[in-house]
């Protein structure tokens, strides 16, 4: 079977839903769907999260975090935490542990490696686009913490189908884009239930087409992903021949507020977020 081949048939599975997960982003998946019913109560988000002990960990540790933790008092528990995050991130977090864990089964080394790589470049990204929607795009922050998180799944779940179809991870950034990945992280987020807005941000990021200024979630992503001082292991990004460019445009249209004064001011509450998101 060549490479067409198989991502026809990877996309064929997952549309079928197909997708096989280890139990906990299961259990992560069942957290996003409770989530997005708008009579969810807290009570029973609660009781979710606790039923996965590593995103509960996470959600404790996110809601202690710089970004959401500004009177300095310390969460020691799920449901203040829920409380204090809202459930938007609580989401996001439980979407974070499906994407992390989708490639964790494979038996390979070298995908593990990948995925871990690919992993870190994906808690920068997110952690960036919190704070540039904030700051500079003024779209929903944590709706671009959500995008920064997925914009890989695709990857991701190549990763987790490595094993079946040696050779689909050979090649380089041209061979993966024209064998379909963007087919397949379009299929793999609307499994997802993921929301028409990210997945529109998500195929803008794949696109490249950066608008200055910036304003929309697309842009919010793509300015995320090309600042990112950790770079994807599976491709290269349109902005990979140097984030001080783009860093450049933009400081020119926020007045004087700079984008790299933003990002300096910035730096302890990315840490932190990339922190928290550390699965």
């Amino acid at each position: 079977m060549n490479k067409r081949e198989a991502f026809r048939t990877i996309v064929a599975d997952v549309e079928k839903g197909d997708l096989a997960f280890p139990t906990s982003a299961r259990v992560a998946m069942q957290v996003q769907q409770a989530l997005n019913d708008p009579d969810c109560q807290i009570g029973t988000a609660v009781k979710l999260v606790q039923a996965e002990p590593l995103l509960a960990a996470r959600v404790v540790s996110m809601a202690n975090s710089v970004a959401f933790n500004r009177s300095g008092r310390e969460v020691t528990d799920v449901k203040t935490a829920v409380t204090r995050l809202g459930f938007k991130t609580v989401r996001s977090l439980a979407a974070a542990l499906v994407t992390r864990q989708m490639a964790g089964a494979t038996g390979s080394a070298s995908h593990q490696d990948l995925a871990a790589r690919l992993w870190e470049h994906t808690t920068h990204v997110a952690s960036l686009a919190h704070v540039i929607a904030r700051r500079v795009t003024h779209v929903d922050p944590d709706t671009a913490m959500f995008a920064g998180i997925v914009h890989e799944v695709g990857g991701f779940y190549l990763l987790s189908r490595g094993d079946d179809f040696p050779g689909l991870l050979d090649g380089g950034f041209d061979e993966w884009m024209d064998s379909g990945e963007t087919e397949v992280g379009r299929a793999v987020l609307k499994m997802l239930l993921v929301p028409e807005p990210v997945q529109q941000a998500v195929d803008a990021y794949f696109e490249g087409a950066l608008e200055i200024p910036s304003s929309s979630l697309g842009d919010t992503l793509m300015l995320a992903e090309q600042l990112a001082p950790v770079r994807s292991p599976l491709h290269r990004c349109a902005g990979d021949e140097g984030a001080s460019d783009v860093s450049a445009s933009i400081d020119m249209i926020l007045g004087e507020e700079t984008l790299s004064s933003i990002l300096a001011e910035s730096a302890e509450e990315v840490r932190s977020l990339i922190a928290a998101l550390k699965f």
